[in-house]
């Protein structure tokens, strides 16, 4: 990649219509979040269309609204994250190869793709997401990357379990967690390493997975080729890219990246557990949390009165989507939506409404209630990390 680094500090970056092409501008959500740009730019990385760019180094780019028409996102219009500026490039990445070890492993183990795809395969559709994605909308504002709605996606992805994985190192009692780690690395040798861990219970699942392919496809390069981790039900923090260092552990790691980031306070949001993590003061960010989108229609927009439909997806941590609904009252009444096909209980669930509205000014406001019975909050719960931002939202409209 060129080192040099291009930041631009956008908020609630959305597409309208058809997607502009690489380097025009298109106009975001106004109103959205307090001193956000009215424009983005939009780039291509290589083997993608042109996505939201808001660095060039470390890459993030957010998905634009027209990549959700669907219920499965494309791989070429996929959002990219990534923590640290050098990243492995194709030709590094032919000679890819994934280690295993650590105390608690019964013997150390080198894998390549080929030795991976060996293994028994499974396909799982689920839900990629940014812990911070919508931080751009936070209010007061935030520091950290500058989501707007797009840090997000959904596909299938193909690849041995987890468990299977580490079957054959050998899983000794007294394992607590199971860490990991990519090639990417910092500028300088004093940034600490991106690595992260989940519990052995979740590793040991029967949804944790070390994905080799997204969409019947290999990993595209800057979504993990040729391995990443993909961790069902849990934001993405935890789905390592490019995968290359196991270590099963009798203890758990305390890194920066588990002891100080991606962390929330204690009491403030539902999730899974993680004993080894959890203390009386914050907690690590785990499970995704109910939320829906209106991907047919933006702020500002016009509807015919007489009669209009308004589209898009809802999605949780697993338990799936029991319903979405609309109100074009400012909340004062709500009506159902007509859900999609269940195409994974991790995935995106589209939804269409029909509905007719009086001349003039509209509300329209969209909540997703979980299976688990979750429903999306009316306001966002306020953190400084910007994190879980799944309040109901508001598109104001004109009905003519």
């Amino acid at each position: 990649m060129n080192r040099r680094s291009m930041l631009l500090t956008s908020g609630a970056a959305l597409a309208v219509g058809v997607t502009p092409s690489r380097g025009q501008s298109l106009r975001l959500h106004p109103g959205l979040s307090d001193g956000v740009r009215e424009t983005a730019v939009l780039d291509a990385l290589p083997g993608k269309q042109p996505l939201i760019k808001l660095s060039y180094r470390p890459p993030n780019y957010e998905s634009p609204l027209d990549a959700f028409q669907g219920a499965i996102t494309a791989n070429d219009r996929f959002f990219v994250r990534y923590h640290l500026s050098e990243i492995p490039d194709m030709a590094t990445l032919a000679n890819w190869r994934l280690r295993i070890g650590g105390d608690a492993a019964g013997r150390g183990v080198e894998l390549d793709r080929a030795a991976l795809d060996r293994l028994p395969q499974v396909e799982i559709v689920a839900v990629c997401q940014c812990s911070g994605n919508r931080r751009g909308l936070s209010a007061p504002h935030v520091p950290g990357v500058q989501w707007g709605l797009g840090a997000m996606g959904n596909a299938t992805w193909r690849g041995p379990l987890l468990r299977d994985v580490l079957a054959l190192a050998g899983v000794k009692p007294g394992a607590v967690e199971i860490s990991y780690h990519g090639p990417d690395t910092g500028v300088s040798d004093a940034t600490p390493i991106f690595a992260k861990s989940i519990p052995l219970d979740r590793a040991m699942s029967d949804t944790a997975m070390i994905a080799t392919q997204m969409n019947g496809a290999d990993l595209p390069h800057f979504n993990g080729f040729p391995a990443r981790i993909v961790i069902p039900g849990w934001t993405a923090t935890y789905w390592m890219k490019h995968v290359s260092q196991i270590e099963i552990r009798t203890t758990p790691l305390a890194n920066f990246w588990m002891k100080a980031a991606y962390r929330v306070p204690t009491g403030m949001f539902p999730g899974s557990a993680f004993p080894t993590q959890d203390n009386a003061t914050n907690r690590p960010i785990t499970d995704i949390l109910v939320n829906s989108l209106i991907t047919s229609h933006q702020d500002s927009d016009r509807v015919v009165a007489a009669g209009f439909t308004l589209s898009g997806i809802a999605w949780d941590n697993g338990s799936g989507i029991a319903k979405a609904e609309f109100s074009l009252d400012g909340g004062a009444t709500w009506q159902a939506a007509t859900l999609g096909p269940d195409i994974g209980r991790f995935g995106f669930r589209s939804f269409t409404f029909k509905g007719q509205a009086p001349a003039g000014a509209l509300r329209a406001m969209l909540r997703a209630t979980s299976n688990a019975g979750a429903t999306q909050p009316d306001k966002p719960t306020y953190n400084g990390a910007g994190y879980h931002n799944n309040a109901v939202q508001t598109l104001n409209l004109t009905a003519a």
